[in-house]
């Protein structure tokens, strides 16, 4: 796929996001966690990641229960790490019912040494 393409639709996606990412990006945007930059709905190569920070090259993606045991996922992931990336994954739920403990899981990684 063209970048020019990926581009259009990670705007879409942004344009489109599902009501738990809007929630957790109030959280993310603007540098409010810990100083550090979110991008949402980034290209990354033939992916779009939900949420990353460029800098640390982490990568947060929420998860619906179509996620549930999707190979596709895990062969992204497995892609995603060979290039450097570090995947945190959340579910739905688990973002609604506690966000200040998936913030402070972010927030861990964030602030922990570079490997």
């Amino acid at each position: 796929m063209k970048k020019r393409n990926k581009i259009a639709i990670a705007k879409k996606l942004r344009n489109n996001s599902t009501d738990t990412e809007k929630y957790l990006w109030k959280y993310l945007r603007g540098r409010q966690l810990e100083g550090f930059k979110f991008r949402r709905q980034h290209p990354i190569r033939k992916y779009i990641v939900d949420f990353i920070n460029l800098e640390r090259k982490i990568i947060i993606e929420v998860d619906g229960g179509q996620h549930l045991e999707n190979k596709k996922d895990k062969l992204r992931d497995k892609w995603l790490k060979e290039q450097g990336y570090e995947v945190l994954r959340f579910w739905d739920n688990e973002v609604l019912t506690n966000v200040e403990g998936v913030l402070e899981v972010i927030r861990e990684k964030l602030l922990s040494p570079s490997p």
